[in-house]
């Protein structure tokens, strides 16, 4: 259950009165390496095998795509939620994202916190290389997709969202939760667990553009990825440097293109003018 009532009371027009509001429920998850403690992250109820498989391989902790490690439940509480998980890796298949280890308890707004240092090199330094070209006509589809099948954010209003989608906008998988870095891993996890990751070739998610939401994409090797709301410096920065397609403020058809614009295919007849070509001047 991703989703809970509580009874708060609410202040209109100098009158206060009794509300039932859906909140959607944070609870945190243990993840033990091997019974190595890992991290605790702060989540949504649900889809604990995908979140896991999505966070240990975006963060290059088992990056092997056409294998999965054996997950395990360990601990549950009082109202049935999963809390713990451990996962048994051979040690010869944990990767170098061991080493970064988190100290602290990483939070639903940030999955880049918690982490005892910051790895700001992309993995192998490569950069995701592709000849698709994405037509910007699938970017709205793709949104209206992601927003008819966000059951928990219709409900409650509190969740966020991500979806992979292919270049002719069929829907991969939809993922929600609190946070929107694991949303994106549940996405990634559902990929891997479908044996999918190759077809996705454009990640959708219903908020900002975050360094770290860069990084995941770039470690699935998603190409493009477009959102409601805006980026921040070090997003366009990396998705530049990596070789990402990144859209922003993306509402019906239209958004903004930060990095790879060259890789949106323009609709561009002889009538219109061109991008980058001043119009001509009136006598």
């Amino acid at each position: 259950m991703s989703t809970t009532s509580y009874i708060g009371r609410k202040y209109s027009e100098g009158k206060i009165f009794p509300v039932e509001d859906v909140l959607v429920v944070e609870e945190p998850l243990k993840i033990t390496i091997n019974k190595v403690p890992f991290t605790i992250t702060m989540r949504t109820p649900g889809s604990e095998n995908e979140l896991v498989r999505g966070l240990l391989f975006s963060e290059n902790v088992y990056s092997d795509s056409l294998t999965d490690p054996i997950l395990s439940v360990i601990e549950k509480n009082e109202n049935g939620f999963i809390t713990g998980i451990d996962v048994s890796i051979p040690k010869e298949k944990i990767g170098k994202g061991i080493e970064i280890a988190r100290n602290i308890i990483s939070v639903s707004s940030c999955g880049i916190c918690g982490k005892s240092e910051l790895d700001t090199t992309p993995m192998n330094e490569k950069k995701i290389v592709h000849t698709e070209k994405l037509n910007p006509e699938r970017i709205g589809r793709m949104f209206e997709k992601m927003n008819a099948a966000q059951k928990t954010f219709k409900q409650s209003g509190g969740s966020h969202a991500a979806a992979a989608f292919t270049l002719d906008s069929e829907l991969l998988t939809l993922q929600e939760d609190i946070g929107r870095h694991n949303a994106v891993d549940k996405v990634i996890g559902s990929l891997l667990l479908q044996r999918q990751l190759q077809k996705a070739k454009c990640m959708v998610v219903s908020g900002r553009i975050s360094y770290e939401i860069v990084n995941k994409c770039f470690a699935a090797g998603i190409p493009f990825l477009a959102a409601v709301s805006a980026p921040s410096s070090w997003a366009v920065d990396l998705a530049e440097k990596v070789g990402i397609t990144l859209l922003a403020f993306c509402r019906g058809d239209k958004f903004t293109a930060y990095s790879g614009m060259e890789r949106v295919e323009l609709m561009v007849d002889d009538t219109r003018v061109k991008e980058n070509q001043s119009p001509p001047k009136q006598a």
